[in-house]
This record gives structure tokens, sequence and C-alpha cells, in this order.
């Protein structure tokens, strides 16, 4: 038999293992990965790959690679003042720390908390973003801020945080006027031009985003939903964070938040619900069936002691349950290592069932769940697939002795253990540097806005060193 002619790649990644999510839950124990542009083109054993030539071969024994995270809801512009808000439930840490925060917000403070926000995230191996951004929100800063995620070599959404005029129960909750800077009209406009600039297929899309269903008006929801049907991207809000936002809404339209996009149409494949934890019986199933996606955001839900979702349920209806952190202020790490982890304890402790929730889920849910709630072609390590991969070292102290890579990954490992972060096929941070930006200016960067920011804010009362 005549040997197979030798077929040529540009990346090679061999001898680790190679950990693929594929819908066989394939796990070589010694694989390699090859690719070309920006799409995986063959994947297998080291063997099965010995005709493959590359440009660039990258041994990867003592490590796994695998597909890299999708991060379904973070706020990036909250970077500036990680550590704040301390011992609060949601209400007051809007009211009290967040809301005069993002009204202090300037464009160039924003953007050094996105740069700043994007290194982390690659370090811990994240390769694409949803970022709620809505402080502050015109035009410039919107499209400034998907800039600097793209310049950085992430992949990901820009969802602009639409708010329009103060609706009562905005009010009752204590959001303040300022906040609410356009009209609604104005609103949909700048999304509209925002989307136009960066529409979808673009490497850092922009989503419209009510910012949240219970205070949002129910026309201005209505209208972003309908932005996004138009230039067929999806859409992204908050609902049901808080146990009171169901019984506002109730209180204020006679119907729960999910049962009225149901109920009026709005609730499809599009809608990505960062949090989605107070759902009843009727609102999950409706969310499955729908196919819609909900960013969990596990480290959040439990530092602001909001609950957590029904994830087994939710899944099991058919819908889409992406991993969020959830901004630096709140979940603190751009880790969505930490944040797999949690989320199966955090459905172990609710449940009182060790087996609701597995290793083997969470990282379904940072991967390849993750890219199907993003709306995109990746999350998995198969030939066709767009080339967005990390590697994982293993051979620390910490991470030893390895008996299942998958369970090593969710419950050990941690986003310092990223050796390498590719994002459609590009090396963007190799051996503790990224490679597409300067991170100790983007630190200082940081450090010389926050300083300012908190004083303009007037929250020098949150720096004590020691609260009781």
């Amino acid at each position: 038999m005549a040997p197979r002619p030798l077929q040529h790649c540009d990346l090679l990644l061999t001898g680790g293992t190679v950990v693929t999510v594929d819908d066989a839950r394939t796990v070589h124990s010694t694989g390699a990965v090859a690719v070309t542009g920006s799409r995986i083109v063959a994947v297998g054993t080291p063997q099965e790959l010995a005709g493959w030539r590359a440009d660039t071969v990258i041994d990867c024994a003592g490590k796994v690679v695998l597909p890299g995270f999708v991060d379904g809801h973070n706020h990036l512009y909250q970077a500036l003042a990680r550590g704040l808000g301390e011992g609060m439930s949601i209400v007051p840490w809007l009211c009290e720390f967040m809301w005069p925060y993002s009204i202090a917000m300037t464009p160039q403070a924003a953007l050094a908390a996105a740069r700043l926000g994007a290194v982390e995230a690659l370090r811990a191996g994240t390769t694409t973003i949803v970022d709620n951004h809505y402080a502050p929100s015109d035009l410039a800063t919107t499209l400034a801020v998907a800039d600097v995620i793209e310049a950085a070599g992430l992949r990901g959404v820009v969802a602009r945080g639409v708010l329009g005029v103060r609706t009562d129960i905005a009010a009752r909750r204590g959001q303040p006027q300022s906040l609410f800077r356009y009209s609604a009209a104005d609103e949909l406009l700048m999304t509209r031009e925002a989307i136009q600039h960066r529409p979808r297929g673009s490497k850092v899309e922009i989503w419209p985003a009510p910012l949240n269903l219970t205070y949002v008006d129910q026309d201005l929801v209505r209208g972003c939903v309908e932005l996004a049907r138009e230039y067929d991207t999806k859409w992204h809000t908050h609902c049901c964070e808080s146990s009171k936002d169901p019984e506002g809404y109730l209180d204020s339209y006679g119907v729960r938040p999910v049962q009225w996009l149901a109920k009026e149409g709005l609730l499809d494949q599009r809608a990505t619900l960062a949090h989605g934890i107070w759902l009843d019986d009727e609102e999950v199933e409706q969310v499955g069936a729908a196919g819609a996606g909900v960013a969990h955001n596990p480290s959040s839900n439990a530092y602001l002691a909001s609950g957590t979702i029904r994830l087994r349920e939710l899944r099991n209806h058919g819908a889409a349950v992406s991993l969020g952190s959830d901004g630096p202020s709140c979940g603190h790490r751009q880790d969505l290592f930490e944040a797999m982890k949690l989320a199966v304890y955090a459905q172990r402790l609710s449940t009182l069932d060790p087996t609701s929730a597995r290793a083997e889920d969470a990282l379904e849910l940072a991967t390849r769940e993750g890219a199907r709630y993003a709306g995109i072609d990746a999350g998995v390590l198969e030939p066709g697939r767009l080339a967005d991969i990390i590697v994982v070292d293993l051979d620390q102290p910490h991470l030893q002795p390895v008996h299942r890579a998958v369970s090593s990954l969710v419950y050990t490992a941690r986003g310092s253990d990223v050796e390498m972060t590719i994002v459609g096929g590009q090396i963007v941070y190799r051996d503790g540097q990224c490679l597409l930006v300067d991170e100790e200016a983007a630190a200082q960067h940081a450090a010389h806005h926050a300083e300012r920011l908190i004083s303009r804010a007037g929250m020098h009362g949150l720096l004590t060193p020691w609260t009781h």
C-alpha cells in the first residue's frame, strides 16, 4: 500500500491529553490537533496525524489541550473597582456601589478597564467573552470597547446596555435618574448604528441588551428583540437575578418576566438571559422550549447571596446554559475554572444530591454549551471548527497525580495553569505573556483611572481596610 501523502498545516499541538468535548466526548490520552488558518483540520492520536507537517509544532506532553472557554456574561468596565461592595445583596450593592461607580465612569476609564479585563480573561483560558457594557454606553465608547477586546485577541460580543427612561419599577428600586441618559428612540438608534459597524460574523459583534427585564420598559425590550431579529444577532439581558424580580414584575404588569416574553413571542433562540435564578416551572419549560440561553454566574450569585439556577431542569428542557464570570467587581476573577467548580458545588448544595452535577457537566457549560449560547462555531475540538484552543499545564504539584483529566481541570486547575491561549488559530497568550497587549502598561493605566474614578464617585467609604 502506498504511503499517504504528507499534509500541511500551520500549527500542530501534539503529545498532550486532548479533551475534545465532541459529540462522543472523546478524550485522547495522548493526542494531537492540527490547525490551518482559523480552523481545526484534524484531531486524533499522534499516530493518526503522523502524516501532517506543520510550520509550528508544539510539544504538549504533560498538558491538556481543550476548547477555549466562553464567558457568557461579564462587565469588563467593572475591573477598576475589584474588591469593593463587600457584604451586600444585589439591590444595595447596585444602589450604594455599582450605580455611583457606573455614573462616574468615563470613556477613557471604561477602555482601561476593558483592556485589563481582556488580559486577565486570556491568561485564564477564555477565548470568547460576552461583555454587557453599559457605562458609558454612547456609540463611540461602545465601539471602542469592542475594538479593545478584539485588539487583545479575544473573540466575543459587546452587548450594549439599554436603559431608556426610568420606569416606575426602576424608581422604586432606588435607581438614580442620572443612569437613564437616553430616550428609547435614541437607545435603539445608537444600538442599530453599533450593530451596523460590527454586524453578525464580526470577531467582536454588537448585540442589543435591554439591561434588565424587570425595569426596562416593555416596549423598549420589544424594540431590542426586533432589532436583533432584523440584524440576525442575539440579544442579552439580566433576568430574575433577585428573588424580588418576578414578584415586582408581577405586581406591575400582572405577569412574570419570562412568561411575558413567551406570551409576546419574544422568547426564542436569540435570547441570552443572564442569571435566570428565580424561574418557576413554567418559565423553565418556556426557556428550554424556545432554545434560549442562560448565563450561569455561580461566583457572583454566591457573593451576593442571590441563589442558584435550576441547572439540570434547564438543560433537560433544551436551554443553552453558559458559564459567566459576571464582572471583576462581583465575580471578582475572570476565571472559568473557578466558575466550573462553583457551578458543581452550588448544585450539590442546593439539591443535597451529589449526582445533580458532575465535572463533565461543568466542562460542557464552559465550552460547547457556551459556544451554542454565543452562536459561534467553536467549543469543540473537531475538524472544521474554529481553532479556539487552550493548553493547560498539569505538571504541577497541586494537580498531581492526574487520574482523570476532566476532574483535574474542573476541581484542581485554575486560570494561572493555562499555558497557551489560541483564538482563531492565532496564539495570543503563551508562557505567561499576552502577545498582543502590553500587560504592564494595561495594569498601570487601569490603576491610574481607578484611583480617580473612586474619588469622582465619592466611594472612599468603601475603602475601609477592615469592615465589621
